[in-house]
């Protein structure tokens, strides 16, 4: 069930005092010969098996979560020596970065199906390849061996930061300082290589050899873009500063000369006392001494944290609990030594020992309160002070997710590069040409104006004075370099800006959507990245988590297996059941009312309450004891009187249940519906209300859930002394260490499995449950090995799995649990939808493989007319074999024997544009249909299981399951942890270009979001990790059709388009330049003014871009949605390819031609100036860029027209303004040219001219090649002129 469940200790068990060396060395021995005969978690650990990378990577993958208790000594996770921060360099083979997955690829809530089980070869050299060589089972004190503890002496911290200087309280949250500020963010910025692009051009043009515009307005373009993020940045850095200083001169109390008394936050060091109150947040990581709770018990919210806003409970050990009490009452000093492992991310462990009163006693997660969480239900907790400020678990864990970058923005570097190199091509004409120009005229060159040598005046300074002529091979040298700044807008410095502005509108409508606003939770869309707005309209592959993804986690205990019998066939409501039974007794008893009702057996509840003493009586009393008392859910009781009924003294007590895991909260809850009620628990017992009457259990330990042994267990003693310990687990784990004594042992076993395979059918989740009797031998012989284990600080979770091993053996099956976590609403559909859109749905999920394909035919994932490909592995071979078998049956060739890069492209582009339209796709590739006669072509479905992936993903077996795989138009992974749902993303990302999605809601699939092209958390049950690790979060998965149908086709259309007029608008304006200078003897020399040219990218022409991009629309979302497959033009990059991109040019080529003759012609006999001829191109350009943007506008509203028409109007205003003023060459020119006829005439021909080839081609391939966009929206065009026609006859008729 929930990975996150401490290990109770006996309250009356002393802690161990230190053992001597000699003493330990002859208990191992012991220990040693006994787990050889008794583990059977160890059977087979040398079998050769799993010599894979993957498994090493893959398997004992910890389930990290953080479930307390005091005396709860939690079985540590295998996060630390399976997970290090670095890989092992001595691994070989290929390795994945996936980050900090040893923090996030833990589901904390999981349920025991949510990891694999692999072979116990494979765990063993998992752990060799870590590093952790186990000669048998050394439980020595590994303090000696930790290269570095860390030393905490309580209440002292003068001693304890003297000796090692360890870091304050103050956080700091900022990036810069007043003094910082400045140099840091400039340099931050000119990582861009563009910024340095233009800071070249700005430098250049400082020269005065190349000073071709003023050298003020040279700078205005940079000095503008750098201004601006500067200002964003420096606002932003103000925000958390401003933080900082509220969270630094907060106040907690400390201890200081035997008082507590107030001190900000930042003061406070390593190895202070600490005293925190109610609905306090903790200021940096402590461990607890003592609480306001006798038995040491402390509830904590850690939404701060994790983002989870259930209780969790924390303990202080006994041994502190009440010396500590005593001491502040006293006001005496308190004195200890702690030993803990070195400031780590790792939020789910914490491994330390302390010293306190002559005994070493170990420390763990149930022991320590991390920074941010707050204390709640609890009056007051003390502690001390571990780790602080920048040390703490919070800080170090606060790095952003890693950033990601579209696709889109890779294909623009691509075409930036291309006019990089135009732009050095134009150049280097203009150079050459300058060259020979002066080559051929070097005779004259004392007389031409601008290259003789000498000025011909008499007068002044200037007489005889030479003018700065370098030679002719400099100045071809400095003519390169002036074209370089007249010809610099060629690379779009505004299209970065624009582009940074189109994804924010478009993040605030998709957030402001209201058909992706989920009521249930009432969670609204969130953007959490701004740089993959446009991926979301190219997706080719969905990878989503089952359990509360597709499942509502939920749960709703369904089915039971109890000694054999099936139950649940004849449910009643709880409540009602016991009103009957109370009205036919005729006495009033105790109730409890739940939360919320639960559906009980009525004959199950007859058999729980007979006076009979049978096996099956029996075995259901110890299976609900084993639901009530197996798990760590904490009761929250309040009391109350029932108004319903009708006598006065029948008390109500309500209750609820506050657990991590959805799973433990149903079970326990099913148990008190069946008047098994778990009312209270404390450090060291538990109290249980077995229909009316209290049952007291003291807890002498429990073996949290994890994710190599999964399942849990609880030793308990019950008042008449007996002991046992009750276990539940995943069926797979729990089957292999029944008892088999005798022939009734056999036949319950076989009853049970074919009721749990009954259950996975339907779609249920199951556990089993299992008890047996613990004789004093055996329970002495485990606390001896536990304690030993416990006080560990490396392996620990390994040696603490084996000491379990000792009592989860040899079992007495109780029977088993059926769980249902049902569909979310419109989950069937909406993976109708994508299918239908031609993008491929994979599971990967932790559930049993029958329960993941219940849940697939539910959902519509798989159909009845699909071929399913089974691959469960036990061994390399074996994988090997199930995949070349299933290959060679279907007629899937092996990646050696076709170009598989090639392969993968085609396909994309055009597997999906066959589909039918009762949408029972098939993604399989094209050369299916090539099989061999007598080959199945039926869709196919790839089902496998964590075992086999292990084994698979190995590098010589990624090929065939990548070719597999793909083949096929669904893949069910089962039984996958964490890490290997990560690989099976990075598998697709690393042998294909398409783009993948992975969706999720818990820390289980944090690493596979990340992994993933596009995250997408959900806003579910299991926290909030999913959610802060992704670049989009919505309620409910039926969500993702809206996204990626409607806002993804919108935004990838949008940002192509985008670019796409980007280039093309800048590129018309400096090819109009480049004729220019051709015709005038290669000067450089410009006829615009300086500051046209500047506001033409910044001014002129930038608004409607960004408006277009924020608002157009090709489609209506109600024709997205009806058709789906309209999504593929997102597949086929109809938005932007390379043939898009030449088109564009040539298109560009011949305006610019258009822009430059046209007026040279009309003009070529009149006497206007090179000003005024500057003034008609400055304004006939940018009217030709907004018509050209206007013919390209499908969805014109308001404020379109008010951008593409103002923007016009903005430039003859500009246009007047400059050319009103005196000192400009260009004055007054603009006013001889607008009362002339043919200044307008010639705009009116510009524009019909240059852009009458795209009118034709627009409309030619509109009528004879229409693509299912503009069929689409003629369809749109159609309806909506029907429906007009319709309505006015209606108002005719009436």
């Amino acid at each position: 069930m929930s990975g996150e469940h401490p290990l109770l200790s006996s309250p009356d068990s002393p802690s161990k005092p230190l053992v001597p060396p000699s003493s330990l060395a002859e208990r191992l021995e012991q220990l040693c010969l006994d787990e050889s005969s008794s583990s059977s978690i160890l059977d087979g650990i040398d079998d050769g098996q799993g010599e894979s990378l993957l498994a090493r990577e893959y398997t004992a993958v910890p389930d990290c979560g953080e479930k307390p208790g005091k005396q709860f000594f939690p079985v540590e996770r295998e996060c630390r020596p399976q997970f290090p921060l670095e890989y092992p360099t001595r691994h070989k083979k290929r390795q994945v970065s996936w980050g900090t997955m040893e923090l996030h690829s833990i589901n904390s809530n999981s349920a025991s199906h949510d990891v694999p089980q692999a072979p116990s070869g494979v765990l063993e050299k998992a752990n060799k390849s870590q590093g952790s060589h186990h000669k048998g089972i050394q439980f020595e004190d590994n303090l000696l061996h930790e290269d570095n503890p860390r030393l905490i002496y309580i209440d002292d911290p003068k001693k304890t930061n003297d000796k090692y200087e360890f870091t304050g309280n103050e956080i700091r949250t900022s990036k810069y300082t007043l003094i910082t500020f400045l140099p840091k963010n400039v340099f931050i910025q000119f990582h861009r290589v563009a910024y340095l692009y233009f800071l070249a051009i700005a430098v250049l043009n400082q020269l005065p050899p190349l000073a071709v515009f003023g050298r003020t307005v040279s700078l205005f373009p940079l000095l503008f873009v750098l201004c601006v993020t500067a200002i964003k940045d420096g606002y932003e850095d103000w925000r958390r500063h401003r933080s900082d200083r509220n969270e630094n001169n907060r106040e907690s109390l400390v201890l200081q000369s035997g008082q507590f008394q107030p001190k900000k936050w930042k003061n406070i060091q390593v190895g202070e006392v600490l005293k925190i109150r109610a609905d306090d947040t903790i200021p940096c990581d402590i461990v607890l001494l003592g609480t306001s709770d006798p038995s040491g018990i402390a509830y904590i919210q850690t939404m701060n944290l994790d983002g989870e806003s259930n209780l969790k409970t924390r303990y202080a050990r006994q041994e502190t609990s009440s010396a500590v009490g005593s001491a502040v009452a006293e006001g005496c000093a308190i004195m200890g030594i702690i030993r803990c492992e070195q400031p780590n991310r790792n939020i789910y462990e914490f491994t330390a020992n302390m010293e306190f009163n002559g005994h070493r006693f170990p420390l763990t997660q149930s022991n320590i309160v991390l920074r941010g969480c707050q204390l709640k239900n609890t009056e007051w907790i003390i502690g001390v002070v571990v780790y602080a400020g920048q040390e703490t678990k919070a800080m170090l864990n606060s790095a952003a997710s890693p950033s990601k970058r579209s696709k889109l923005e890779g294909y623009m570097n691509r075409e930036t590069l291309w006019l990089s190199i135009f732009l050095f091509v134009m150049c280097s004409v203009v150079a050459a040409g300058m060259g020979t120009w002066l080559i051929r005229h070097k005779n004259q060159v004392d007389t031409l104006p601008y290259y003789r040598k000498r000025f011909f005046t008499n007068w002044g300074k200037l007489n005889g004075k030479t003018y700065k002529y370098y030679g002719i091979p400099m100045e071809i040298f400095f003519s390169f370099l002036s074209s370089v700044i007249v010809f610099q807008i060629m690379i779009p410095i505004a299209l970065y800006i624009s582009i940074e502005l189109v994804r924010l509108g478009q993040s605030y409508f998709m957030i402001e959507d209201r058909h992706m606003f989920d009521c249930s939770s009432g969670s609204r869309f969130q953007c959490r990245s701004l740089n993959i707005n446009e991926d979301l309209g190219q997706i080719r592959y969905i990878f989503s988590d089952k359990t509360g993804t597709l499942t509502e986690n939920k749960m709703e205990f369904r089915r039971a297996s109890i000694y054999g019998r099936d139950y649940g066939s004849r449910l009643l409501v709880a409540d009602q059941l016991q009103e009957e039974n109370n009205a036919g007794e005729g006495l009033a008893r105790k109730r409890w009312k739940l939360k919320s009702e639960v559906a009980v057996d009525y004959e199950l509840m007859e058999l729980l309450h007979k006076d009979l003493i049978e096996d099956e009586r029996i075995a259901a009393h110890e299976f609900f004891l084993t639901l009530a008392a197996c798990n760590t859910v904490v009761p929250i009781v309040s009391t109350g009187t029932s108004s319903s009924c009708a006598k006065g003294d029948l008390g109500v007590d309500s209750i609820d249940y506050q657990g991590e895991s959805p799973d433990e909260q149903a079970l326990v809850t099913a148990a008190s519906g069946y008047r098994y009620t778990l009312f209270e628990r404390t450090s060291g017992h538990i109290a249980i209300d077995v229909n009316g009457e209290k049952l007291r259990l003291d807890v002498l330990g429990l073996h949290e859930f994890d994710s190599v042994r999964k399942r849990m267990s609880v030793v308990i003693r019950f008042p008449n002394n007996t002991i046992k310990v009750l276990v539940k687990g995943a069926d797979t784990s729990m089957l292999s260490i029944l008892a088999n004594d005798s022939e009734r042992d056999d036949e319950l076993r076989h009853s049970t499995q074919s009721h749990l395979n009954e259950y996975a059918s339907q779609g249920l989740r199951t556990l089993v449950v299992a008890a047996r009797d613990l004789t004093n031998e055996e329970l002495e012989q485990w606390q001896s090995m536990y304690e030993d284990a416990s006080t560990s600080l490396t392996d620990r979770s390994l040696k603490l799995r084996q000491t379990a091993a000792l009592i989860e053996s040899n079992l007495k099956l109780l029977g088993a649990t059926a769980i249902e976590d049902r569909l979310q609403d419109g989950v069937p559909e909406a993976i109708e939808s994508l299918r239908q859109a031609g993008i491929k749905v994979w599971v990967l999920t932790g559930d049993k493989q029958e329960t993941a394909i219940s849940i697939g035919i539910s959902c519509k994932l798989l159909t009845a007319d699909m071929q399913q490909i089974i691959i469960n592995g036990t061994s390399e071979a074996d994988c090997r074999n199930l995949l070349v078998d299933a290959m060679e049956k279907y007629g899937v060739p092996s990646s050696n024997k076709r170009n598989q890069s090639s392969k993968c492209k085609s396909n994309a582009a055009s597997d999906y544009l066959e589909l039918p339209d009762d949408a029972k796709t098939s993604n399989v590739p094209k050369w299916h249909e090539a099989k061999e006669e007598g080959k199945i072509s039926a869709p196919l479905a790839l089902i496998i299981d964590g075992n086999s992936l292990v084994y698979i993903l190995e590098k010589d077996l990624q090929s065939e399951l990548f070719d597999l795989a793909t083949s096929c138009s669904v893949v069910v992974c089962c039984r996958v942890a964490p890490l290997q749902k990560a690989g099976i993303v990075d598998l697709i990302k690393t042998r294909t270009d398409d783009m993948t999605l992975a969706i999720g809601d818990g820390a289980n699939d944090v690493s596979m979001i990340q992994m993933a092209d596009v995250g997408v958390g959900i806003c579910g049950q299991e926290g909030r990790q999913a959610v802060m690790a992704s670049d989009f979060a919505m309620g409910q998965f039926r969500f993702l059709k809206r996204l990626l149908l409607v806002h993804g086709h919108w935004n990838y259309q949008r940002i192509g388009y985008l670019i796409l007029y980007n280039f093309y608008r800048n590129a018309v304006f400096v090819l109009m330049l480049f004729w220019y200078i051709l015709s005038t003897a290669f000067s450089t020399t410009s006829a615009l003014t300086d500051w046209s040219s500047v506001f033409y990218s910044l001014i002129y022409t930038s608004i409607p871009t960004i408006i277009v991009g924020v608002l157009d629309k090709d489609l209506s979302h109600k024709t997205l949605l009806q058709y789906p497959k309209l999504y593929g033009a997102g597949h086929r990059q109809e938005a932007y390819n390379p043939n898009l991109f030449w088109i564009t040019m040539l298109d560009t080529l011949w305006q610019s031609l258009v822009l430059f003759y046209v007026p040279q012609f009309t003009y070529k006999e009149s006497t206007i100036d090179i000003w005024s001829m500057g003034s008609l191109w400055t304004i006939a350009v940018v009217i030709l860029v907004n018509v050209h943007l206007a013919m390209d506008i499908h969805r014109w509203v308001f404020i379109t027209h008010i951008a593409v028409w103002g923007s016009i109007i903005i430039t003859y205003a500009c246009v007047v303004i400059l050319d009103s003023i005196p000192v400009y060459p260009n004055y007054w020119t603009f006013y001889h040219l607008a009362c002339s006829p043919t200044y307008w005439i010639t705009i009116l021909l510009i524009i019909v001219v240059a852009l009458l080839p795209r009118f034709v081609y627009k409309v030619v391939h509109h009528i004879f090649w229409p693509s299912d966009i503009q069929i689409a929206r003629e369809a749109e065009i159609l309806s909506r002129k029907h429906k007009h026609l319709g309505s006015e006859k209606d108002e005719d008729s009436g």
